[in-house]
């Protein structure tokens, strides 16, 4: 089985959750691949160019996907247009991103951002702000909030989620007969549930159950 991880924005492939699962991948037989989403260039990211970087690295085979936060939205965003894609597994999944950064921002900073035509925000992986364009947002307008996907789905949302709040994962699984959602006692980032999140996704993917 090809494994692709996409890992959440202003993060990258050395993230803990990403090493996690690659390692547990390989150890399970899976090859696993984990591409930089931002292709080097941070500041012009995009949601269409984070999809041709996806499309790049998964190829014409079959492929199952990983995704953290903007990387599981792109999971599903990927998953909808692609059959190739087999399986998703979404971590906090980041979805109606251009509906909810705004409000998350507040229009005097989604002006300031597009008057200057781009603003800091902090890159975890770096570990300080960069910038990122105003195009991020102009492009992520073009995408569904809730990408009409089809293939088998498992969610994984934190019920203390500031930043993506589970109420996204929920309505997507309304909406989704093949999701299957599991809400834990956790925050955004998941780390603290690691090792049930990857025994429910070894489950899921490779039908092993401890």
């Amino acid at each position: 089985m090809r494994v692709l991880y996409l890992h959440g924005f202003a993060s990258s492939p050395s993230s803990k959750k990403a090493q996690l699962f690659a390692e547990r991948l390989r150890q399970a037989g899976a090859e696993c691949i984990v591409p930089a989403l931002d292709g080097g260039d941070f500041a012009s990211l995009t949601i269409s160019k984070q999809l041709a970087l996806i499309d790049a690295a998964a190829g014409a085979g079959p492929v199952a996907l990983i995704g953290s936060s903007m990387g599981g939205y792109l999971a599903a965003l990927y998953a909808a247009a692609h059959p190739n894609v087999e399986k998703i597994v979404l971590l906090a999944p980041a979805f109606g991103f251009a509906r909810r950064w705004p409000l998350r921002l507040g229009p005097e900073v989604v002006a300031k951002w597009r008057a200057e035509g781009s603003m800091e925000v902090f890159h975890y992986a770096a570990g300080e702000r960069r910038r990122v364009g105003i195009a991020l947002l102009d492009d992520g307008v073009r995408h569904l909030d809730f990408p009409a996907v089809t293939q088998p789905t498992l969610i994984f949302h934190g019920s203390h989620d500031d930043v993506v709040p589970c109420t996204y994962s929920e309505e997507f699984q309304a909406l989704h007969p093949r999701a299957e959602l599991h809400l834990f006692d956790s925050g955004h980032e998941l780390t603290d549930v690691l090792e049930p999140m990857w025994a429910l996704t070894a489950a899921f993917l490779f039908g092993v159950r401890d």
